[in-house]
């Protein structure tokens, strides 16, 4: 996946992409030794180590251990943003949150050997799930701006982009607490489902009823 994106940015510089490559490397690293062994267990001289770098090297990329996590929570923000950003501006509002949010949930069940444990980690670590809060604060101005955008609303005045960018959010989080309670055995693509069921008919009802000129869901 990371050669894809390079790919696709010709402009990153050798120097740009060496940097991206280390940090990877430290954030894979410390993902996988906080779920094995616990945040509290854990040193950075142990991640610095596992990655094959310089204690001073990981303080060049993170503050702590918990920026680690907080940029692994950033990149999943960033991939909600972008999903909802790419899809058809005519979709109805639902649509598109559901399709943004199904995504990063989708890639976690993909690789549920990895992800599962960090997201547990997270989900079960006070000072680590006090940043997650954090970071889904950030998550919901970012999608209220993007639906401002998309639907051409006030951002001043009209209560709707921040509203639906909660509820969708509410939904991830209800969906991503049951996959991680279940132990990965609840389908994340079911329970958004059934998350977005019952917010749907709010999302959609924006301005009065306006959205019922918005194309229906496909199929």
């Amino acid at each position: 996946m990371y050669d894809e994106a390079m790919s696709s940015r010709p402009h990153v510089s050798l120097a740009q992409r060496k940097r991206q490559l280390v940090s990877d490397e430290l954030t894979q690293a410390a993902l996988q030794l906080l779920a094995q062994k616990g945040f509290d267990a854990v040193t950075i001289d142990e991640i610095a180590t596992a990655a094959g770098v310089s204690k001073r090297t990981f303080f060049r990329y993170f503050a702590s251990k918990e920026d680690v996590v907080v940029q692994f929570l950033a990149d999943m923000g960033n991939d909600i943003r972008a999903e909802l950003a790419a899809r058809p501006t005519k979709e109805r509002p639902s649509v598109a949150l559901q399709h943004a949010i199904a995504v990063p949930l989708a890639a976690c069940a993909d690789h549920s050997d990895r992800a599962l444990p960090v997201v547990q980690l997270i989900l079960r670590t006070p000072a680590l799930y006090a940043r997650f809060l954090e970071r889904q604060a950030q998550w919901r101005d970012d999608l209220s701006a993007e639906l401002v955008a998309r639907l051409d609303l006030d951002a001043d005045t009209d209560l709707y982009p921040r509203m639906a960018a909660g509820m969708a959010l509410n939904a991830f989080d209800a969906a991503l607490q049951r996959w991680s309670g279940s132990d990965g055995t609840e389908d994340p693509a079911a329970l958004i489902d059934r998350a977005f069921a019952v917010i749907a008919p709010a999302l959609n009802a924006w301005r009065g009823g306006k959205s019922a000129g918005l194309a229906a869901p496909p199929g």
